[in-house]
């Protein structure tokens, strides 16, 4: 199902997580729960994996993960503040130490001139630190390619805040 490199990427999250006895927690917006399910479809990721929110609508964000109805009004649900958030109340809601977060327009609609298709909001959080956030454009044919773009660069900032 996922790419020989997102693959790869996904085991070496996990070691690096079980060599520093680290948890890990996503918040999937866009993607879905596939950053989970490329985690979870390595042999033993449960002595990492903590769990996964996929918070799709923004009544889920503000339910699941404390995400301020007004923060959302304010600023859409597809901006850095709400992927930062996001992480953050992934660790709140949970029992782990590592968080990633990815909120964004992966199309074919939704996109506009200010946030087009392929805008995508990630942001790490690890206990007691800063939350990192990156933005990307993926200008890729297809919603599927889009994702997988979300969920490669999604583990690459998991592997990078586990070190």
């Amino acid at each position: 199902m996922f790419s020989l490199e997102i693959d790869t990427l996904a085991r070496l999250v996990i070691d690096d997580a079980r060599n520093r006895s680290l948890r890990l927690v996503t918040a999937e917006s866009c993607t879905g729960g596939l950053v989970a399910a490329a985690i979870c479809a390595i042999p033993g990721a449960s002595d990492v994996f903590e769990r996964g929110f996929v918070a799709y609508t923004n009544r889920a964000k503000a339910e699941l993960l404390g995400i301020s109805g007004d923060l959302i009004a304010d600023l859409g649900a597809v901006s850095e503040p709400v992927a930062r958030m996001m992480a953050e109340g992934a660790l709140e809601h949970s029992h782990a130490h590592v968080a990633v977060a990815i909120t964004g327009v992966a199309g074919p609609g939704g996109g506009s001139p200010m946030k087009p298709v392929g805008t995508v909001h990630l942001a790490t959080a690890r206990s007691n630190q800063s939350v990192h956030h990156r933005q990307e454009l993926f200008e890729l044919d297809t919603r599927w390619d889009i994702q997988m773009a979300s969920v490669q660069t999604a583990l690459e900032m998991l592997r990078d805040r586990l070190r």
